[in-house]
């Protein structure tokens, strides 16, 4: 199940390549790239590293009570602080999160409770190219 990543090929949404296990409690900030998966609680914020592929499972029983940054995140368990996903986010049926939800695509399982604000992050406005000036026409 744990295994490193080969260069060169995305993150799999069920890669898992740390663990955090139902009996760690961890006090401080997390930055992490490839699959991080959390059964076990994080008091602090968690990012994925500038750039990375990264992909945060937060299991059931996982708790994490500060900001997360991630490009994808799965979220079955709680959730206290603003997340940013600037790819993906998953709220699983038993997923409970207090804050304010920053994404570009959310799926919600009916069952989900959020206690925060929806923010749609769009995608930053394309540069469109001036138009060609028409010929002018006699009358």
């Amino acid at each position: 199940m744990l295994g490193r990543k080969k260069s060169g090929t995305s993150i799999a949404s069920g890669q898992v390549d740390t663990l955090i296990g139902q009996q760690v409690c961890i006090r401080g900030d997390v930055t992490f790239s490839g699959g991080l998966y959390v059964e076990g609680r994080i008091h602090g914020a968690v990012c994925a590293e500038e750039g990375a592929k990264a992909v945060l499972t937060l299991s059931e029983q996982g708790m994490i009570e500060g900001e997360v940054r991630v490009p994808v995140v799965i979220v079955n368990g709680q959730l206290d602080g603003d997340l940013y996903a600037s790819e993906r986010i998953e709220l699983g049926v038993h997923a409970r999160v207090q804050g304010n939800i920053h994404y570009r695509m959310v799926e919600m399982a009916a069952g989900a409770m959020i206690t925060g604000r929806l923010i749609h992050d769009e995608l930053p406005p394309k540069q469109l190219s001036a138009p060609s000036p028409e010929p002018a026409q006699d009358a």
